[in-house]
């Protein structure tokens, strides 16, 4: 078989190791061939492509970012598009299209099975862990051991100044990294978009906490949260070309109001995309490794229109479907049970 693979959307720690287990499997075991194609489905519609074999693998395993570059968008952005990803895969004889991405990227891709008839399959990865269908996606523990790190970090100076430290994760719509990285950092209060917060709120938090003797603080703010109607009013953001609103000023904007609000001086950190880059964790590999050898298996099924996916510790073939227009939000009740239990 010829199997093609692209990487779309926002990069993220694991995507070599799913192109490296592909390959590998693919040619060690099934004798295939494996065509990449460079810059998502820029390069499909455009036909630019390299083939892949172990040699050109080799070694990739614990490399951040993608070896094929990766870009926003798909074909359904253009006029024709759908008509030029089906003329390369038959110019590249193709069996089969590998699509590794996220949200965006994988209701691009279950289109493209279930609505146009095309051999596409789906492996899942954000590092926002908000892929419905699966318990994890691999680069989400890379970014919450990273933002984990520098809240460790953050702690001792916030503690040597008697500062407030607010620190912006990634999470435009979800706040897994917020959540999770917070809880195991001990922060001392944790923002999140699926639960708008009150200013005052938090301001009483943080100054609880230094009423009983602990003279530093540090909140973790996902940068698309939202404060609840009335109590902060935020500034016009605009949108990005994408036609997505604009973040990376709430965490400024919490920062001051906490400083009026408590007397106490406070210092923004957003990590940005610190948290994309960089070698993956052992986690993350390991999972990325084990949805590239599944994804090569759900080629030779012939299971078009499935993604790999992780239930129960086991991988699995999850309808694409279940994805299109949908978010996986966090946890409510490790959110309430958990998190909330060590506010102040």
């Amino acid at each position: 078989m010829r199997i093609g693979v692209l990487t779309g959307g926002g990069d993220c720690p694991g995507l070599n190791a799913v192109i490296r287990a592909i390959v590998r499997k693919a040619e060690g075991q099934h004798g295939d061939e494996v065509v990449g194609f460079y810059d998502a489905w820029d390069g499909v519609m455009e036909g630019r492509s390299v083939r892949l074999d172990t040699a050109q693998v080799r070694g990739i395993l614990p490399r951040g970012g993608t070896i094929l570059g990766t870009r926003r968008g798909g074909p359904f952005d253009s006029d024709g598009g759908v008509d030029r990803v089906r003329a390369t895969m038959n110019a590249e004889r193709l069996d089969a299209l590998v699509v590794i991405g996220g949200n965006g990227s994988l209701t691009v891709a279950s289109m493209l099975a279930d609505d146009h008839g095309l051999p596409v399959i789906g492996v899942p990865k954000t590092i926002d862990n908000d892929v419905v269908g699966t318990d994890a996606t691999f680069g989400f523990q890379t970014a919450v051991q990273i933002a984990t790190d520098a809240i460790d970090r953050l702690h001792t100076t916030a503690e040597s100044h008697d500062r407030v430290m607010v620190v912006e994760v990634m999470g435009r719509d979800t706040g897994w990294i917020a959540m999770q990285a917070g809880i195991a950092g001990g922060a001392t209060a944790i923002v999140v978009p699926e639960v708008p917060f009150d200013i005052d709120e938090l301001a009483a938090i943080v100054t609880r906490r230094h009423a009983r003797g602990r003279y530093a603080s540090v909140v973790v703010v996902a940068e698309g949260a939202r404060p609840k109607p009335g109590t902060l009013s935020l500034p016009e953001r605009g949108n990005d070309h994408y036609g997505n609103e604009k973040l990376g000023d709430l965490s400024h904007v919490i920062g001051t109001e906490l400083s009026k609000r408590t007397g106490y001086e406070s210092r923004v950190v957003q990590l940005g995309h610190i948290q994309r880059g960089g070698t993956p964790t052992s986690y993350d590999r390991v999972l990325a490794t084990r949805f590239g050898l599944g994804a090569v298996g759900l080629v030779h099924d012939n299971a078009w229109g499935k993604m790999v996916a992780l239930k129960c510790g086991q991988i699995v073939a999850e309808s694409m479907s279940v994805t299109r227009g949908k978010t996986r939000f966090i946890d409510r009740d490790l959110f309430d049970d958990v998190a909330k239990s060590f506010f102040g």
